[in-house]
């Protein structure tokens, strides 16, 4: 056994750990994840009630059930970007749209904390790439370096040197 492979010993804790980071790294995790957050502020606050000691202070509103929409959609385009993030640009684009929504909805959309949290996830919902793996890295680099340059690309030819002659008058030309 080598130093750099892990023996059997290895804890199960770090299995499952490497595991989770390997899931992690192939998908938007931090999108859905700042999408959910973003989607439970939203949905929790018009049903808040808060007590002060024999005082109890509640923020129910006509616009209660339009919140508790926004946010179940919300955590739900999250666990989209998570489980299913091939459709990762409509997730963030929706959850952009639904975060802008929620501020006349939603009481300011969850106090802009929930606002806040679902614009950035919706924007890194629609920037995240997946990694490109080596070979598929190699063949895109080959089919897109094109061959050296000749003068005589205007017949669409790229990097194919032209190696006919031709005669005119006793003299020869490439071209």
């Amino acid at each position: 056994m080598s130093a750099v492979t892990p023996g059997p010993n290895d804890h199960f804790l770090k299995v499952y750990w490497r595991k989770f980071r390997t899931w992690r790294g192939s998908r938007p995790f931090w999108a859905g994840f700042f999408t959910i957050l973003g989607g439970i502020p939203i949905a929790y606050f018009p049903y808040a009630s808060m007590k002060l000691g024999n005082l109890t202070m509640s923020m129910a509103t006509t616009a209660g059930a339009g919140s508790l929409i926004i946010g179940v959609l919300l955590i739900t385009l999250g666990l989209t970007m998570w489980f299913h993030h091939i459709v990762r640009v409509f997730a963030g684009v929706a959850a952009i749209l639904l975060a802008l929504i929620s501020i006349p909805v939603s009481n300011l959309g969850g106090f802009l904390i929930g606002f806040l949290l679902s614009m950035v996830g919706g924007a890194l919902s629609i920037s995240w790439v997946p990694d490109k793996k080596p070979g598929e890295l190699e063949a895109e680099q080959s089919e897109t370096v094109p061959g050296p340059r000749t003068d005589d690309d205007a017949d669409g030819t790229m990097g194919e040197p032209d190696t006919t002659l031709e005669t005119n008058g006793g003299r020869h030309s490439a071209g």
